[in-house]
């Protein structure tokens, strides 16, 4: 981040702001935004006394450099009065990660967690889920990534015989499968057991997600003991076979803590300015897996600053365990308590373990966090290296700090598409990444003038109001005319103060013999070995897979319209009722009134509303 001069003159502007505030602000807890000119949110806050937190901004001999020059861009605020604190501390953790200020420490996580979901129908069905839980399911987790949870899947299948496919697959079942076969499903569809006994698997398979696991054990040696001595001896090798997978699951230590049960381990470890928090998923004794983050915008705050405010952020969205493990202690752990248990609606304990079997998962999440901040430093260091090379290679006032790179994809001008892709000091930002559906029309194969287009979307919204997100580099995958061309839209947008790159390749299109364009410069070649060319194509590759999978993914949402879409109160619902019973649009399309109204649930009006839309010139006086 770019950081603004201290200004006296600006400070005292910015402390006449937030005494203004002051004259009105209650002494009740809630959260406050400062904003800046623009209107721009700079920091979102709570406090108990919102009146005695907000004038300690007005005391600049206590403040930090970071803060003071927040205090230096504060125009006006903003405030929200709660009930109690815990509410507040809930509410500012939505708003941070609604708003992203520039001077709250943010949490980079916008990727939803998978969880094991289990159906509740006569013959559940096991499988991983991502986004909205509903009622109708049971569900377990969440998981780190979805390779954690797809081996829980695996050993569920292995020990509990649980069947794993659709319902539609599950219904039109004649025999069983390969996996009835390996004696990875116990084969309900085809009534290879009993609903009571795939019942009680069912139950086996709740308690050990569950963490209740020596009554399991003790179940499946009890049946392979009856089934040995009433001489059922392939049975009894079966439950031998379960038995053994149980026990290599069940191995205890520090990967699987069986003396935990619920709950999340905590860590977070800083190297100067740059930390990194792990987090451990222990459920039911077992490891969910871990996932590292970076927070941003950490410049001066303490490691207690960090974990609360990632804390916050963390469970915005997902529920939090009965126990919450970290590594320090929080001054303010009564009120983080107090705060997720009422978002969870039951109690969770936060502790710093001193010994046994906790203290040794802490140590473990530190060990991790060290070391994937340790990785992701030197990852960054290599990426700042490349990006000096890029500055001195194309003649740059100074090192870039965020690349844009475009593509287009669309096919014979249908389902365009423009992509923008960022990378930067910590390579690529996903989280910036953007797509631009081409709305106007576009002549197919106008590749200018889709790019025309995205530029002046890109550029027109929010122009010269957002440095903090203004690129250094423009990077086209193209030549000469494509260089051209885009010179010629920002000229017209008066975008001045980015270097446009084009990347071509050769005439033989062999990937190494690119040619760069740019202003200033006569077209140049790199060495084929040359790390800055290398670097360069990733870029551009990125931005070309990332362009496919857009096209792709739009052109398959295009596929599954049909023109029942289109008709006035038809919604999913009836539309699956519709292609079920005629089996495709174009049979409805051609179905007679009296066809449509035999569909049960479609009154005579409703029929009357389909029939009718694909008949404009039709009335009801004709009939």
């Amino acid at each position: 981040m770019t950081h603004q001069e201290l200004d006296p003159t600006n400070i005292t502007i910015g402390v006449a702001a937030i005494k203004k505030a002051l004259e009105t602000m209650p002494s009740d807890s809630g959260v406050y935004r400062m904003l800046n000119k623009e209107g721009e949110i700079l920091y979102v806050g709570k406090a108990k006394d919102l009146r005695k937190r907000v004038y300690s901004y007005t005391q600049l001999t206590r403040l930090s450099d970071r803060i003071r020059r927040m205090v230096q861009q504060t125009a006006s605020m903003e405030i929200i009065t709660t009930y109690t604190e815990a509410e507040a501390l809930l509410l500012e953790a939505n708003l941070i990660k609604s708003f992203k200020p520039r001077y709250n420490i943010l949490l980079r996580d916008d990727k939803t967690y998978p969880w094991l979901i289990m159906s509740k129908d006569k013959w559940p069905r096991i499988d991983k889920h991502r986004g909205k839980t509903s009622k109708i399911n049971n569900y377990w987790g969440p998981f780190a990534s979805a390779w954690a949870v797809n081996q829980t899947v695996e050993l569920l299948q292995k020990i509990f015989l649980l069947r794993t496919c659709t319902d539609a697959v599950f219904n039109s079942r004649k025999r069983p499968c390969l996996l009835y076969q390996i004696k990875r499903c116990a084969g309900p569809c085809d009534d290879r057991i009993a609903p009571e006994e795939y019942a009680h698997l069912v139950e086996q398979a709740k308690a050990f997600l569950s963490g209740q696991t020596i009554t399991i054990q003790q179940d499946l040696a009890q049946q392979m003991e009856k089934a040995a001595a009433e001489m059922e001896y392939e049975r009894a090798a079966a439950l031998r076979d379960r038995i053994r997978a149980f026990t290599y699951v069940q191995s205890n230590g520090v990967i699987n803590p069986g003396s935990i049960g619920d709950a999340d381990v905590i860590a977070v470890y800083q190297i100067g300015n740059q930390c990194c928090i792990q987090v451990f998923f222990i459920r039911g004794g077992r490891n969910n897996g871990n996932r590292a983050f970076f927070p941003t915008q950490i410049e001066g705050q303490s490691d207690e600053e960090i974990i609360s405010a990632f804390m916050g952020q963390f469970y915005e969205n997902k529920p939090p365990p009965s126990q919450i493990l970290l590594n320090i202690p929080l001054s303010e752990m009564t009120l983080m308590r107090k705060a997720l248990s009422l978002k969870a609606g039951y109690k969770v304990n936060i502790s710093i373990p001193q010994k046994g079997e906790k203290k040794a998962v802490i140590d473990h999440a530190i060990e991790n966090a060290k070391g994937a901040l340790e990785r992701k430093l030197a990852e960054t260091g290599s990426q700042q290296k490349l990006l000096e090379q890029v500055r001195d290679l194309f003649n740059l006032p100074k090192t870039p700090q965020r690349i844009e790179i475009y593509d287009n994809s669309h096919l014979m001008g249908t389902h365009a598409y423009g992509v923008m892709v960022v990378a930067g000091p910590e390579g690529f930002n996903k989280s910036a990444y953007r797509k631009f559906s081409i709305k106007s029309s576009i002549t197919p194969g106008d590749d200018f003038g889709m790019m025309r287009e995205v530029f002046t979307r890109r550029f027109a919204k929010g122009k010269h109001t957002d440095p903090e997100n203004w690129p250094d580099i423009l990077l086209i995958d193209g030549g000469a005319g494509q260089f051209s061309a885009v010179d010629s839209i920002l000229t017209e947008l008066e975008i001045t103060n980015v270097k446009l790159i084009c990347i071509a390749k050769g005439k033989d299109r062999n990937a190494g013999r690119e040619w760069f364009f740019t202003q200033d410069q006569e077209p140049f070649q790199l060495p084929i070995q040359d790390p800055v060319l290398y670097y360069l194509q990733r870029l551009r590759d990125e931005a070309h897979r990332f362009a496919i999978t857009t096209h792709r993914s739009g052109r398959s949402k295009a596929i599954q319209r049909s023109e029942l879409d289109d008709i006035p109160g038809v919604g999913s619902h009836r539309k699956r009722l519709l292609l079920n019973h005629f089996g495709s649009a174009k049979a409805v399309k051609s179905a007679s009134l009296s066809d449509i109204q035999a569909i049960p649930g479609f009154n005579q009006a409703m029929a009357e509303v389909i029939y009718g839309h694909f008949r404009p010139n039709w009335h009801r006086e004709e009939k």
